[in-house]
């Protein structure tokens, strides 16, 4: 059950000039499922990544970390669901360099300019020969208008095809950013067992694109938890063709309106996931403020986001909120001082002081509580420095869904 999830229609992303996205249904895990997807890029594109920092990660997220390396034009993405080909050693490792070698011969490029990913389930091996048969009918498709196609082939278990379309002006020269994404649980910052794809016609430097990935991936797709699991295989990739004729520069107008737009499209498609996280019934912000550094206040946001007793709290619609101020509490912070922050339920004025505010009602923390999205609000009184994280509730259709994943 997706939480006020738009309605996304093929019709609304726009094709990326230098872009086209073929699939197939390999059958990895299922029969009749879209589930094996290639990204052709033109020659000349820009391609940067981050990638999880789980230590177990998977085969093909370390080879996508060397071809990016190797810098020898990135010109093909592939992408399995079904199998996720983590803690797979040698042989998985093997699987994810045979598939890059076999795509690479069919379009003709080298195995380093082809960058494999991954996503299912863990310690199992990729069915090969499902997989490299499935190459050739995905390249056959190739199409620059395949990117809702595209959304529904990443999908796990996703209820939703996630997918976003942006079109901005630049000196009167209209730039395309479309992009998709997957995930719907083991998310968490750093990243999570979500995969993010994103394209643009416009130019930039590698040494530009790089650091731009990583700050649109902080702001975004380092923002949200739904259950506090980091995966093994989670990958964000900003692809940049150039096709445009506009090339933009760091420290220039035009760049920091391109960075806005791609942030915008990042954002968008991290809280799509968070919107279709499995069994969630509310998406909740939760906003730190005048906090002294970043890192505190990303450390009571993600506190009160993983805390199992907030989360279904929040499924039950139960204004339980003690819950939130021992999330807080626990975060760690050095020298909170308690007694100066402010907490928030939206508008209502939970807690100051140390305690209950005097005005809170048990009835204002209901009426909140019963709605889809609400915003948990903690004002710590100790610089300048905000910070939001977007999560969701933990019901008992999560616990279903986790407990026959399998079958």
């Amino acid at each position: 059950m997706a939480v006020n999830f738009p309605q996304i229609t093929a019709d609304q992303l726009h094709p990326v000039a230098g872009v086209r996205l073929g699939f197939a249904q390999a059958g990895i895990r299922r029969a009749d499922k879209k589930d094996l997807l290639v990204i052709a890029l033109d020659e000349g594109s820009t391609v940067a990544g981050v990638f999880t920092t789980n230590a177990f990660c998977a085969a093909p997220v370390t080879i996508c970390q060397n071809h990016l390396a190797a810098n020898q034009g990135i010109r093909a993405l592939v992408v399995n669901t079904g199998c996720a080909n983590a803690g797979t050693g040698a042989l998985g490792m093997e699987n994810a360099q045979l598939t890059c070698r076999t795509l690479a011969a069919q379009m003709g490029l080298q195995a380093t300019q082809i960058l494999p990913f991954s996503t299912g389930v863990i310690l199992e091996h990729l069915p090969m020969d499902k997989l490299l048969a499935g190459l050739a009918p995905a390249i056959e498709n190739l199409t620059a208008h395949n990117w809702y196609n595209a959304a529904q082939a990443i999908m796990t278990t996703d209820t939703l095809p996630k997918a976003a379309s942006r079109q901005i002006n630049i000196h009167g020269q209209t730039i395309t950013l479309t992009g998709i994404s997957k995930g719907a649980g083991m998310i968490k910052p750093n990243m999570a067992t979500m995969l993010g794809y994103i394209a643009t016609d416009i130019g930039i430097s590698q040494t530009d694109l790089t650091e731009l990935t990583k700050t649109i991936a902080d702001q975004s797709f380092n923002c949200i938890s739904i259950d506090g699991d980091t995966s093994t295989n989670d990958s964000f990739i900003i692809m940049a063709t150039g096709k445009s004729g506009l090339q933009v520069q760091k420290g220039t107008p035009e760049f920091a309106q391109f960075a806005a737009a791609l942030q915008s499209i990042a954002t968008e498609l991290a809280q799509l996931i968070v919107r279709d996280g499995e069994g969630a019934t509310k998406f909740m912000s939760i906003v730190v403020e005048q906090a002294a550094n970043l890192t505190e206040a990303k450390q009571i946001a993600y506190s009160i986001a993983h805390s199992p007793l907030v989360k279904t709290a929040f499924f039950a619609s139960d204004p339980n909120l003690g819950r939130i101020l021992a999330a807080i509490g626990y975060a760690g912070v050095q020298g909170l001082d308690v007694a100066a922050l402010d907490l928030y339920l939206d508008n209502v004025h939970v807690a100051t002081q140390g305690g209950r505010h005097p005005d809170y009602t048990e009835a204002q923390g209901q009426t909140v509580m019963n709605q889809a999205e609400i915003t948990v609000r903690v004002v710590l009184h100790r610089g300048t420095t905000n910070a939001t994280v977007w999560t969701c509730d933990l019901s008992h259709e999560y616990v279903s869904i986790n407990a026959d994943y399998r079958s």
